[in-house]
């Protein structure tokens, strides 16, 4: 708005997002008085296109063969039949997405470790955490240069794009995963790929099953926090990582996956319980029992 790029009542904001990015946005149009439209591949959570739909924002879904790569096709197809009132601040091009981490994430991490973090785990979707947070700590884009931690990077095993880009080796079959919120099927403009010094990657099975075992310490997390967690886990029990401190970044909300693959089991059990017949006095045939005790 200060540049005079957007204006509030006649911009349209489109973006294609998988979820995070896409709900601040829905948010901030609703308040500032934007029309917005968000593209998505139609893989991602009914619990995420709910929470966008409630905040008013317009939801588009893309093949699911596409992946962001065809969400974004299609914000720049939608963007071109708006005769120049549309307007795509595209977090996968866009640096703000690394400088407010460079600004934000990198201090908060850097103070609250006391400058002790000697490794950092964090996924890649669009590239702005892993980079910005790197950057400040490790002197990139300017920052001034402060420890040389290592940075790992997260991403799906069935879909090593990050891998192989760094020269390394796909492993199994590669395609379609269950990740959401990481592994876009691109290489973002916005990930600094200097910054990475490894990349673990995590199949969606291992990524749901430590997303599980999260929730059963009391941690309820998104899938993509359950194959960083278990990239950090594998980091940590090298003998090298000894003493070390490990920062992972945890960046998804476990209600919004309720409909995940991961939860079908749980899902299947909430449908299938029973109610269950009232002590007395109560007469249970009222309530749809053969006889008042049940």
């Amino acid at each position: 708005e200060k540049a005079g790029l957007i204006t509030p009542g006649k911009t349209v904001l489109v973006e294609p997002t998988s979820g995070n990015t896409g709900i601040a946005l829905a948010f901030l149009a609703r308040e500032k008085g934007y029309r917005c439209i968000l593209t998505m591949p139609e893989t991602m959570s009914v619990e995420r296109r709910m929470m966008l739909l409630a905040l008013g924002a317009e939801v588009v879904l893309t093949p699911k063969e596409t992946a962001v790569k065809g969400a974004i096709a299609k914000a720049e197809e939608i963007i071109a039949g708006l005769g120049g009132n549309g307007y795509m601040l595209n977090q996968f091009k866009n640096p703000a997405n690394a400088k407010i981490h460079r600004e934000t994430t990198g201090p908060e991490i850097w103070k609250d470790t006391a400058g002790q973090i000697d490794v950092l785990v964090s996924g890649v979707g669009t590239g702005g955490t892993l980079s910005g947070t790197s950057q400040y700590i490790k002197g990139g884009a300017g920052c001034e240069f402060k420890k040389a931690i290592k940075t790992v990077a997260v991403e799906p095993q069935e879909q090593m794009l990050i891998t192989a880009k760094l020269g390394g080796e796909k492993k199994g079959p590669q395609g379609p995963h269950k990740i959401q919120g990481i592994g876009a099927g691109i290489i973002p403009d916005v990930l600094d790929l200097d910054m990475i010094d490894e990349v673990v990657a995590v199949h969606s099975d291992d990524a749901s099953v430590m997303a599980i075992k999260l929730w059963l310490i009391g941690l309820p997390v998104g899938v993509s926090a359950g194959a960083i967690v278990d990239a950090a886990v594998k980091v940590c029990r090298r003998p090298e990582s000894a003493g070390k401190l490990v920062v992972a970044i945890i960046p998804s909300f476990g209600e919004r996956y309720f409909t995940h693959p991961m939860f079908a089991q749980i899902k299947k059990d909430a449908e299938e319980m029973k109610k269950q017949p009232l002590p007395e006095p109560f007469d249970n045939t009222l309530h749809g029992f053969a006889t008042p005790r049940g």
